[in-house]
């Protein structure tokens, strides 16, 4: 379990730069549709340079994979779209409050869907993290709210709850990194058709520039990661480690755009952290009580 703990936290560190690395990319000009065709096509071909190097037997689907990674890949489009377009009638600060709502989302529909056992442990978790989100973004509370922001911001969160949910009964026995290659590249495929290629014809270096990280930090770093947490702990447990996201959001925003950070917001993420080292301990506990015995 502590790998998998690793795992969510690095993820969710390069997931927490999306929304920073979205507000840079509008600064330049950037649309959502060029900034989300340039991440996932950027993605797929640093993973596809990567396995051909290091693990070219990788790059051999099955069929089935390809069915499941095609259904994946278009549930991400719907999840990424709505989440950059709630980003152009939202601060980054309330839509990621509301996106963090995922969580216990995940979390509840575990419990019916996959057998999830909701002890109090869990349950102290999810109030611990989602106390720590709630103070970290309060400033969203004091800001109007846009009502088409917030409907999309609501339904990337469903979205992306139920996508966990799927990649764990899906890609149960898939080889992560595989699953991880052909998903970006379903999903890279839907954003070409739909932006046209004009957004792999950026010529501009700073444009270009972003479209790179973004392929590389919240996509092909953050996904592979991500399912090989979830492959090891479960989309409940990785949703939980993951909220570490808005500490990583609140720490790029403050160091990339000169974001002032309250006091209240420092103690949502210390919130946020006990969130997350709350399960693990109580793991490590009795994994020496069992070897203790």
């Amino acid at each position: 379990m502590l790998r998998g703990l690793c795992y969510s936290v690095i993820s969710a560190v390069c997931f927490g730069m999306i929304a920073v690395l979205a507000k840079l990319g509008y600064d330049l000009g950037l649309d959502a549709p060029t900034m989300l065709q340039q991440r996932f096509v950027f993605g797929a071909l640093l993973l596809l340079a990567w396995l051909g190097l290091r693990r070219p037997g990788l790059l051999r689907p099955t069929p089935r994979l390809l069915a499941k990674a095609a259904l994946l890949g278009s549930i991400y489009f719907v999840q990424s779209s709505l989440f950059f377009l709630a980003l152009e009638r939202l601060p980054a600060s309330t839509t990621a409050l509301v996106f963090y709502l995922y969580p216990v989302a995940v979390t509840l529909l575990a419990v019916p869907l996959l057998g999830q056992r909701l002890d109090r442990c869990t349950v102290a978790a999810l109030a611990l993290v989602m106390g720590g989100c709630g103070l970290v973004f309060q400033d969203a509370f004091s800001k109007g709210l846009s009502g088409p922001g917030l409907m999309l911001a609501l339904g990337a969160m469903a979205v992306f709850s139920g996508y966990l949910l799927l990649v764990q009964f899906l890609l149960r026995g898939e080889e992560p990194l595989r699953a991880t290659f052909y998903v970006i590249l379903f999903t890279a495929l839907g954003f070409t058709l739909w932006n046209g290629p004009q957004g792999l014809l950026e010529a501009e270096p700073r444009r270009l520039g972003l479209g790179l990280v973004l392929g590389l930090v919240p996509t092909a770093l953050a996904i592979s990661l991500l399912y090989a947490a979830i492959e090891r702990v479960g989309s409940a447990w990785t949703s939980i480690f993951s909220t570490f996201e808005p500490v990583a959001t609140l720490t790029a925003a403050h160091l990339l755009l000169a974001e002032d950070v309250a006091l209240v917001q420092l103690g949502g993420a210390a919130l946020i952290v006990a969130g997350i080292v709350l399960p693990n301990a109580r793991l490590l506990r009795v994994r020496r009580s069992a070897a203790a015995s």
